[in-house]
């Protein structure tokens, strides 16, 4: 304990760790700690609320149409904020816009479970994804900047587990909480977990200065998060109706894509752009950010796919469905602390590359899948998928950070979680319309894709064994484009670092260096 000026004692803050040592020492934990808590709340709130989606249109009688937006709302309002938060964090603070954004995602969460219609439901949502958006972003940026180039791979590997789990977690508790409790609590269920993580954000985390290296890119920002806002609606309605089949989809698409090519070439001009995409002219960063790509997309697409199989093809509850994803969990849990201990000591590509092999291995087995698939090979193939996933995602993102400087890694963050929710939800959406037209291509109730997944839900109870067959063979041909992006995703790994690289110096330290030279000559 300290006093302050006016005579009252204060807590002293945790020590923060030197970014010098090569351990993972208390100070450094205690802010991952603070990190993981704000990134499960964030993670797991896109998945959770999916399951309630159909109670949510019973309970407010509103049209499954408008219910929709409960989710996609949150989805855009992340999108749209995302951009802002590297040149949030170079102004504010980082430990100042992780609190506000805590404030905010906590506030949208009581709000939310305290809805009396569907849309004030989804101005809450919209509350909340404004600081989902951010949370994610701004706790990699303290907690790299924390840990400095030569740990980044083990804190990678931490902040690694809320992303893995997520989606696994998130249909086993929402399907509980709306079929035992309340779909209100899926909502509520943030509370005491925001406030716990505001109240270890404000004791551990240190105060860091405001160190405003560019101005704000207001075209930038008006290209990019309108057009990231508008790719990811795009890609929601092509989903939901199973292909590129009207107005709704294709035009927010092509403006989305339309408006984030126009941001890129101003980004290439500007001389002080919202992100900097500069960076992935270096070899590193730009092979790391392609294999993240290609892996996001089939990971969230692959994700996508599995529960539904059980669930469709198999007739299992949400919550069984979600308990037969564990193996997955498990087997990341596993492989990350060891994947991030490896590439703090050597090259990415001594790890990524075999970890997309066993991903590959597991996916392999789910493209055969069929209406009586073993439980337990299923189990296996997910736990094999498991420690490639954790042996492949963090230590890929931790490949681009070794290289940064420490003034970059704020906008590097930023721009690496485009990549990775952008790639996502597009493999989603594929994953969607894939199998949508698999589905109607078998089933004799669907009368197009957008129908199909509708009509392989509706089969009455005792058609279920006669046209799970088909229903499966659906699911295994979908995970095929899963298995071929994980494949693709092989390429661009092949040129990760296999040597650990040398560490980048700060900007400050490369300019005093280039002026003492200019000095000598």
């Amino acid at each position: 304990m300290s006093a302050n000026g006016d005579g009252r004692a204060t807590a002293a803050p945790a020590p923060q760790p030197t970014m010098g040592s090569g351990k993972l020492d208390r100070g450094l934990l205690a802010i991952a700690s603070v990190v993981v808590l704000g990134s499960i709340m964030s993670i797991l709130d896109t998945t959770i609320v999916n399951i309630a989606i159909n109670h949510l249109s019973e309970d407010f009688n509103a049209p499954l149409p408008t219910i929709q937006w409960v989710a996609t709302g949150y989805l855009l309002a992340l999108a749209t904020v995302i951009p802002l938060t590297g040149w949030a964090a170079d102004r504010f603070g980082t430990k100042r816009l992780y609190i506000t954004s805590l404030t905010l995602f906590l506030a949208g969460s009581a709000l939310s479970g305290m809805a009396w219609s569907a849309h004030s439901l989804i101005a809450f949502r919209v509350l909340q994804g404004l600081g989902g958006g951010m949370i994610m972003p701004a706790g990699m940026t303290i907690l790299t900047q924390a840990a400095g180039p030569q740990r980044v791979g083990r804190v990678m590997s931490v902040i690694g587990a809320p992303m893995l789990l997520g989606p696994i977690l998130g249909p086993v508790l929402g399907g509980w909480l709306v079929d035992d409790v309340s779909w209100r609590w899926i909502f509520y269920v943030n509370v005491p977990i925001g406030i716990v993580a505001l109240v270890l954000a404000t004791r551990i985390l240190q105060p860091d200065q405001p160190r405003p290296h560019h101005k704000l890119d207001a075209l930038g920002l008006l290209l990019l998060s309108p057009g990231l806002a508008a790719l990811v609606y795009g890609l929601a309605e092509t989903g939901s109706h199973g292909g590129f089949d009207g107005a709704k989809a294709i035009v927010p698409t092509i403006a989305g894509v339309a408006l984030i090519a126009a941001f890129v070439r101003h980004a290439l001009r500007a001389e002080d752009p919202l992100i900097d995409v500069r960076l992935f002219k270096r070899r590193t960063p730009a092979v790391s950010g392609l294999t993240m790509a290609l892996f996001a997309a089939a990971f969230f697409g692959a994700m996508l796919l599995l529960p539904l199989y059980y669930q469709v093809a198999r007739g299992e509850s949400a919550l069984v469905a979600g308990l037969l994803l564990i193996p997955q969990g498990v087997g990341a849990a596993i492989m990350m602390p060891i994947g991030g201990r490896i590439v703090d000591r050597t090259g990415a590509a001594r790890i990524v590359l075999p970890g997309l092999v066993l991903v590959l291995a597991g996916f392999a087995v789910f493209t055969q899948v069929g209406a009586d698939t073993p439980y337990t090979l299923l189990m296996g193939a997910s736990f094999v998928a498991g420690l490639g996933i954790g042996a492949t995602m963090m230590p890929t993102m931790a490949a681009a950070y070794q290289t940064l400087a420490h003034a970059e890694v704020a906008r590097a963050t930023t721009a690496l979680n485009i990549v990775n929710r952008g790639f996502g939800a597009l493999g989603v959406a594929l994953m969607s319309v894939v199998l949508a037209n698999e589905l109607a291509d078998r089933l004799p109730g669907a009368a197009n894709a957008g129908q199909g997944l509708q009509a392989a839900q509706a089969i009455p109870p005792a058609a279920r064994e006669r046209m799970a067959p088909l229903v499966a063979d659906a699911f295994g041909q979908t995970y095929v484009w899963a298995f071929v992006l994980i494949a693709l995703a092989g390429i661009p790994a092949l040129f990760l670092p296999r040597t650990k690289p040398a560490i980048a110096q700060p900007v400050e330290q490369q300019a005093d260096e280039a002026a003492a030279v200019a000095v000598e000559v």
